[in-house]
């Protein structure tokens, strides 16, 4: 038998974004953090519905509501009550990331309310494809491939012949790479600028086959 393994990488440019937005409250008291919050969030919800996005495009990823503290030399000192929170957006088509980010950016990314402070923050910006499984099929494909032809210059460099596969296994061990996904801040009245890059899908196998 000859064991070989076998790599591929398939890079597609990305057609679909996920943004991730925080909004964050602090206040004296957790009743009033949480208040706070729910209005942000409530006005952060509107300003998309008027973005025109699928009515399935945003969801919430997470709420936390917790005090903060600061170490002292006496120990931890109690400070504001802070609400957080998470939601995604789903962006499907990619020319429109920068004005999502500035949508929720622009109106107030920081504000001052009459309970304490609240500040909209874009905590990320993930790309993907969204036809994935199709990709990593056809990387699936060019790895197996590779892995065989590997196998069949070790057995003609043996003097001999692959005879049939006897094994193949997928090692899914990171299928979408994005490659320099890039998001700057904007300036006056600009468009922040997206550079989504491309998406690298990868796939690596095993393949074991036997010789004559």
């Amino acid at each position: 038998m000859i064991v070989t393994s076998g790599d591929a990488i398939v890079r597609r440019t990305p057609d679909r974004a996920f943004v991730t937005i925080a909004v964050e409250s602090r206040a004296k008291s957790p009743r009033d953090a949480q208040k706070q919050n729910a209005d942000a969030a409530t006005l952060v919800q509107q300003r998309l519905a008027q973005a025109r996005l699928e009515s399935d495009a945003v969801r919430t990823l997470g709420y936390h509501l917790e005090q903060d503290f600061e170490v002292g030399p006496t120990g931890r000192i109690p400070r504001d009550f802070v609400a957080r929170n998470t939601i995604e957006v789903r962006v499907d088509d990619i020319s429109r990331v920068g004005e999502i980010i500035d949508t929720i950016v622009r109106g107030g990314a920081t504000s001052t309310w009459p309970l304490g402070i609240t500040a909209n923050q874009v905590t990320g910006v993930r790309f993907e494809v969204q036809n994935r499984a199709a990709a990593e099929q056809e990387a699936l494909r060019l790895a197996v491939a590779d892995a065989r032809s590997r196998a069949e210059a070790a057995a003609t460099g043996a003097g001999l012949v692959v005879d049939r596969v006897l094994r193949i296994e997928d090692r899914r061990d990171g299928i979408i790479v994005p490659t320099r996904p890039l998001v700057m801040a904007s300036r006056a009245e600009a468009m922040t600028p997206i550079e989504p890059g491309l998406i690298e899908i990868q796939a690596h196998v095993s393949l074991t086959v036997s010789i004559k």
